[in-house]
């Protein structure tokens, strides 16, 4: 049974402060989020968690392993060197998705995200040391079969991202209703998945779905272990195994 370990991680009052006193550079907010995401991402990536995008106002990381006293840090590195905060709602989950609801409710629940009275939120609950196990946390590494020979060496720059961007928002979708999964771009034509415990049958169909409904073939590596990284490192080798055997799914255990 996997136990996904979700936090959210949301500016404080970001709205209000990209038009004040008047409005910021555009150029300027799409550094500062860059920058802060690449922060963000180290600092659990250096703890094998997994951080993801998403509005960048916004961010979901996979973060078993990170306890409190970790998310608390975090804060307090960004607080130091950034002219905006962090909150952090925390949940774990046999289903991710059930996880990031949870957490996003903590910090919800201590006033909106344009309220400038709320600051540093850190709730929720952490996975204790002594219950993890090596199931914890399954993920999915989606890539999109010869996205080279079909798109990148074939279309526009801009007309290969459209293409790649449908089946990314398919899967994203499919995934979250069908299996209760969370799916995020990573760049190229890759999606990582962070999925409860699914069987072969449920990638097969997610697979399925997104070839039917918008003409984009995938492949998937699942790899599973109690962190993301070395779930995810697991998922990588078994995508190889896909590219090597012309297989569409395979597992790394």
């Amino acid at each position: 049974m996997t136990n996904t370990q979700v936090t959210l991680v949301q500016i404080d009052n970001y709205g209000p402060w990209t038009v004040t006193p008047e409005p910021r550079r555009e150029a300027d907010l799409q550094t500062l989020q860059s920058r802060l995401y690449a922060d963000i991402s180290q600092f659990v990536g250096a703890r094998d968690g997994y951080v993801f995008f998403t509005r960048f106002d916004n961010m979901i990381a996979v973060t078993n392993g990170l306890d409190r006293a970790a998310h608390a840090l975090l804060q307090e590195s960004i607080g130091n060197r950034y002219p905006v905060t962090l909150s952090l709602g925390i949940a774990v989950d046999e289903s991710p998705i059930d996880a990031l609801a949870t957490a996003t409710a903590v910090v919800q629940n201590e006033g909106s995200a344009q309220d400038e009275r709320r600051t540093e939120v850190l709730g929720g609950n952490v996975l204790e040391e002594a219950d993890r196990t090596d199931e914890d946390v399954q993920i999915a590494h989606f890539d999109v079969n010869d996205a080279t020979g079909v798109y990148t060496d074939e279309l526009n720059a801009f007309d290969s991202f459209i293409e790649i961007e449908q089946g990314y928002a398919e899967l994203m979708r499919y995934m979250r209703t069908a299996h209760d999964g969370l799916s995020f771009f990573v760049g190229g034509d890759n999606i990582i998945a962070v999925c409860p415990d699914l069987e072969r049958a449920d990638y097969e169909d997610a697979i399925d779905h997104v070839a039917t409904t918008v003409d984009v073939a995938l492949k998937v590596g699942v790899g599973r272990a109690a962190d993301p990284q070395r779930a995810g490192m697991a998922a990588k080798h078994a995508l190889e195994v896909c590219r090597e055997d012309g297989s569409h799914v395979e597992f790394g255990w």
